[in-house]
């Protein structure tokens, strides 16, 4: 019997848009068909221009039941699984943010802007905890706060905090001033896990090893504890067919820059990358199922990644 393919959703960010234009939405992408569809085009007024692209676009993506929660630069947003927006949420603390993740009834963020961690109780609907990563003497460190009070951290992006995973385990979280993934236990240590290539996005958990986006490398790549090194080259397009090429003020837009990763389950994972395309691996047959292209437009690039719920129960970790 035929595996039925996932469907996915996912955010997008746009480099170098004006005030006025899109800066990216929030898609469905449905492999089965081969079809994308977008349902919300983010352009808001309220997008602060200064500093790369930091505000521009939707970002992280979880779901909580029938909720989907998306990340914007400083606020957290709920929509329904028609995407209406049910809920929104500010901290102080949260600025920049880029990946999110749920773990039971929390919702984890990254808080790029402070060199934190936020987590946001899904019951309490409120930010009540924060981490503050820093580093004494080559060694990890940092201390919890309060994200409800004034007596927090003061705003300094030191490591560019962009990725957070959690499991039973403990946080997992890496950045781009972070050659290594990071691990937070319970004791609000911090250790380090495995080292990083510069410039890797997404890096997680997976199967006996680490699974990321080398995007430097324009690459994604799984490194078990076994010895087992796996790559998958990320889809390239005609220079011709590019559309936008040159014209972002950030100078940062690229072809297979590669950014947003999805496991889908033990065999097949899901990667994005720019211009927005989604690829969909397998991991055991060592090769590329399909890709679906959401634009050609080489400023507009894929950031958040999860597999579309079919019913709420498929939602659980």
């Amino acid at each position: 019997m035929k595996q039925k393919l996932p469907t996915f959703v996912a955010t997008s960010v746009v480099r170098g848009s004006q005030q006025g234009e899109s800066h990216g939405g929030i898609f469905t992408i449905n492999f089965e068909d081969q079809v994308g569809q977008q349902h919300i085009d983010w352009n808001s007024t309220d997008i602060n221009f200064e500093g790369r692209g930091a505000d521009r676009g939707l970002r992280g993506i979880a779901f909580d039941g029938d909720d989907l929660h998306v990340a914007a630069s400083d606020e957290l947003f709920c929509y329904s699984r028609d995407f209406k927006i049910t809920a929104s949420h500010r901290n102080r603390y949260l600025r920049h943010c880029h990946e999110i993740a749920r773990k039971d009834r929390l919702l984890f963020l990254t808080s790029t802007g402070f060199d934190s961690l936020l987590a946001f109780d899904l019951d309490q609907k409120s930010f009540i905890w924060g981490f503050h990563l820093m580093r004494f003497d080559d060694k990890w460190g940092g201390h919890t706060f309060e994200p409800r009070s004034e007596n927090g951290p003061r705003p300094v992006n030191n490591f560019h905090i962009n990725n957070v995973y959690v499991d039973a385990t403990g946080i997992y979280f890496s950045g781009l001033g972070i050659p290594h993934l990071l691990h937070l236990n319970q004791k609000n240590e911090v250790s380090e896990v495995c080292s990083l290539p510069v410039g890797t996005h997404n890096a997680r958990r997976f199967r006996d090893g680490v699974i990321f986006n080398d995007t430097a490398s324009d690459a994604i790549r799984y490194v078990g504890r076994d010895g087992r090194n796996q790559e998958f080259s990320i889809k390239t397009y005609p220079e011709s067919a590019i559309e936008f090429a040159g014209i972002d003020d950030s100078k940062i837009a690229r072809q297979a820059f590669g950014r947003g990763l999805c496991v889908v389950d033990d065999r097949f994972i899901a990667g994005g990358s720019s211009p927005s395309t989604i690829t969909l691996y397998d991991l055991e047959a060592d090769q590329v199922v399909a890709s679906v292209n959401m634009s050609m437009d080489i400023r507009n690039a894929i950031h958040g990644l999860e597999v579309w719920p079919h019913t709420s129960a498929e939602t659980d970790h």
